[in-house]
């Protein structure tokens, strides 16, 4: 199922010899600090940023493209391209995956931060150096800002202690999960790969439906998600659904909770297919991705 979900991380881009096996506990070999003593570990991400000056004809998808990330990505690390314009002639930054830098509080743990920003502590140390202490900017993977917002509502290291919850379920009946959320290792290659939502098993054109009230904010084909719809919510929430065809919806359109928004795409077979859903919160960072079993009460019951 992994390879059929959207990439949200190119970790190909990062030496893999280090990967964390998921039995290991985090705390273990968060004090193997030893490993960056001898230059085993690959370097941090923020010192494999590329310098790019941007030239006649560049668009931000064909930047990314080039570099192998996404236009969100891009947007994130830079903030002259928020608003969809190249600026020709200016030099931006280009990091070696998808992901975003942030700025950590001093005496911050890569616990503290990891749990802030709902990925794996030991993923954060290895991506960023293995380093002991936490340095001041660090690399977070697999969080995308997204264009044509203004960030919003607390930030992602000061998350909310109870999140509000959807009253709907994206899908007419409750659906297996055959893809959780969060860093899984890769199915053929040694490395790992961050789903920022989670895969719920269900036939081809099953009708896919609004979890709450909202705006539409995108409806179409998106790299990575085929064909997606993106609400707006209250309280700075977002929801994604992915893989669908027969959208219902357009942009700007105000919705209720349980509307169609259109159907599941085909699979292998016309009963093996599956959603792909996203739950965002918005931030200072952009929209960052949470883990959808902590705002629909019917997915925590899995």
């Amino acid at each position: 199922m992994m390879g059929l979900l959207p990439k949200f991380i190119g970790a190909a881009a990062v030496g893999v010899g280090l990967w964390m096996n998921p039995g290991t506990g985090e705390d273990a070999y968060l004090r193997g600090v030893e490993l960056a003593e001898a230059s085993i570990c690959p370097p941090p991400a923020l010192s494999q940023l590329v310098n790019y000056t941007l030239e006649t004809g560049d668009t931000l998808e064909t930047v990314a493209q080039r570099y192998g990330v996404l236009p969100v990505t891009l947007q994130g690390m830079n903030p002259s391209l928020r608003q969809g314009d190249v600026p020709i002639g200016a030099e931006i930054v280009i990091p070696p995956f998808n992901g975003i830098q942030v700025d950590v509080q001093p005496g911050q743990t890569w616990r503290q931060v990891a749990e802030a920003y709902n990925v794996r502590a030991d993923v954060l140390f290895e991506i960023n150096g293995c380093q002991a202490t936490v340095p001041p900017k660090i690399f977070i993977p697999g969080v995308n800002w997204f264009p044509g917002f203004t960030a919003a509502g607390t930030g992602a290291d000061s998350p909310s202690p109870a999140p509000p919850r959807f009253q709907g379920y994206p899908l007419p009946e409750t659906a297996p999960i055959v893809s959780n959320y969060g860093w899984h290792p890769h199915p053929s290659r040694d490395e790992l790969v961050f789903n920022s939502g989670i895969a719920l098993a269900s036939a081809a054109n099953t009708p896919v439906l609004a979890v709450d009230d909202g705006v539409v904010a995108f409806a179409g084909q998106q790299d990575g998600y085929g064909n997606l719809v993106v609400i707006n919510h209250r309280q700075g929430l977002q929801t994604r659904y992915a893989n669908l065809i027969n959208l219902s919806v357009t942009v700007g359109q105000s919705v209720r909770q349980g509307i169609q928004l259109g159907v599941i795409a085909a699979g292998e077979t016309s009963a093996n297919s599956y959603l792909y859903f996203e739950v965002r919160s918005n931030s200072d960072l952009g929209w960052v991705a949470r883990n959808p079993q902590e705002y629909i009460p019917a997915l925590g019951l899995q």
